[in-house]
């Protein structure tokens, strides 16, 4: 079989069960293990500390070609930090998002919990619908998060809708290291 040229997809992950960032993590993994070079952005987590942030900082390490940033300042909650650093932060994340999109340095950049983002209104659906434009057709573009707006949906060529029919927290368990972080 001859070499494929490479038709980069637009990828969402939403819905309201888990697994859209793991999905996406193991896109990441998938394509760094054939050579592509992977950028993770990540929109709301912040600093938090996680087993996939840990193997791709040893990744990164060993041989390069895989990049995740936290941008985000955490979940945003009443009562925390206010709102428009949420907004201030998320918008940095759009521009740089924008920049190592366009930048020609990455085969699949991986937009983690934009959809959140969008949806709290932290940044404009026609903002990502701008830089859903910019994308160059080579590039893989993956978009997490619940509730994903039509207008990614429209012009997704992958959408999987993760749907939760039992969860541990169901049972008073609480989130498990190396499972839901």
């Amino acid at each position: 079989m001859g070499e494929t040229k490479r038709h980069g997809l637009l990828i969402v992950h939403t819905g309201a069960g888990k697994g859209k960032t793991t999905a996406a993590m193991g896109l990441a993994m998938r394509a760094w293990g054939d050579g592509l070079r992977v950028l993770i952005l990540q929109f709301i987590k912040g600093g938090w500390t996680t087993g996939e942030r840990h193997a791709i900082e040893v990744l990164a390490r060993a041989e390069g070609r895989i990049e995740l940033r936290a941008l985000g300042l955490g979940f945003t909650r009443k009562g925390e930090k206010p709102r428009e650093e949420h907004r201030r932060a998320a918008r940095e994340a759009l521009t740089m998002a924008e920049r190592e999109i366009t930048s020609g340095r990455w085969d699949m950049v991986i937009l983690d919990e934009i959809n959140y983002a969008v949806k709290f209104g932290l940044i404009a659906e026609q903002e990502l619908g701008a830089l859903l434009e910019r994308r160059p057709m080579n590039l893989h573009l993956v978009c997490t998060g619940r509730d994903a707006c039509p207008r990614l949906l429209e012009r997704a060529d992958l959408i999987t809708e993760m749907r939760g029919l039992r969860h541990p927290f169901e049972l008073g368990i609480k989130a498990q290291k190396g499972i839901e972080f």
